[in-house]
């Protein structure tokens, strides 16, 4: 006669269940105290800027919060002051990352291949993106002024200007200038996430893809980028966050002129708060600013690891 009761487990596998819960309430005790950091680090100081996003709390009120609903992000709405540093933020996020990219991709290829010197060079390399933000933008600077620059100065011996160029005072050339100055500064740190990835790519690959008659041209689109997109992804998300939100080397360069040419948002929010002492509607255009950044990166991510997808299913085929 047959029992209806479930068969005992083995021993072994309820000693494998037991350390597994062990494990996860370990894994746990180890967590809790990173998110708690994140919490305090990150949580408190987004909630407290939505709650003040809807006071008004600035000279007008003595500094007392006053509760006005929606009024700062209607407000934000009619600011054309805001628009147009959405705007400026948007095209030096653009360029500056497009340039960046494509000369930290031929930076990378360089220095991914074996020559005399090769750890000098890389060292070298790095350097620009090791130094200060604020002491590059304080060079670029110098090499930008109408009077006594570099740049004027060459552009002169060679005969093609015949006066000096006032690149930080025409609101075209300054856009130019900046980011001229950040794509210097930052190029490295694309090229040496993309050499990463390079060299983590078998040699044999391309040797296989070689014996099959294949040039480099073709080994460089069907072998290294589809097996690149993984560092390509991580480095653009990261210089996208990091250019949208520059600040430093705008405030130190131009100061957001000529006219609001060059004032990104984070020099909008700034002067918004510490020099107005409008904290309401500067923490209205954080939380908004906040959400388009999360919201762009979002989909750039998407975007990218749908090529990457498609880049993996082809090369699959």
């Amino acid at each position: 006669m047959t029992s209806n009761s479930a068969p005992a487990r083995p021993p072994v596998t309820h000693k494998i269940d037991v350390i597994v819960q062990r494990d996860r309430q370990i894994g746990w005790m180890l967590t809790i105290p990173a998110l708690l950091l994140l919490i305090a680090v990150f949580a408190y100081p987004i909630g407290l800027a939505v709650w003040q996003s809807f006071i008004t709390k600035n000279l007008g009120t003595e500094l007392q919060p006053q509760f006005s609903g929606i009024q700062n992000y209607i407000r934000m709405a009619q600011d054309g002051r805001f628009w147009q540093s959405l705007w400026n933020s948007v095209v030096f996020t653009t360029l500056s990352i497009i340039i960046e990219f494509l000369l930290g991709l031929g930076i990378a290829l360089v220095l991914n291949q074996a020559f005399r010197g090769r750890n000098i060079v890389r060292t070298i390399a790095i350097l620009p993106w090791a130094l200060p933000t604020a002491l590059i933008a304080l060079a670029w600077t110098w090499i930008f002024n109408d009077q006594f620059g570099v740049v004027n100065d060459l552009l002169l011996r060679l005969r093609i200007i015949d006066s000096g160029i006032n690149w930080l005072g025409n609101p075209t050339l300054a856009m130019v200038a900046v980011i001229i100055a950040d794509v210097w500064k930052t190029t490295p740190f694309i090229s040496i996430l993309l050499l990463a990835g390079l060299q983590s790519i078998p040699d044999d690959l391309y040797e296989a893809h070689r014996i099959d008659g294949a040039n480099a041209w073709q080994s460089f689109w069907q072998i290294t980028l589809p097996l690149l997109l993984p560092q390509v992804v991580i480095a653009l998300v990261f210089r996208f966050a990091q250019a949208f939100g520059i600040f430093d080397l705008i405030a130190v360069m131009t100061g957001g002129g000529p006219g609001g040419a060059t004032e990104m948002v984070s020099l909008y929010i700034y002067s918004t708060v510490m020099r107005y002492l409008d904290f309401g509607y500067g923490s209205a255009l954080v939380v908004v600013t906040f959400l388009l950044l999360v919201l762009a990166v979002a989909i750039a991510a998407y975007l990218l690891s749908r090529v990457r997808g498609s880049a993996q299913a082809t090369d699959a085929r």
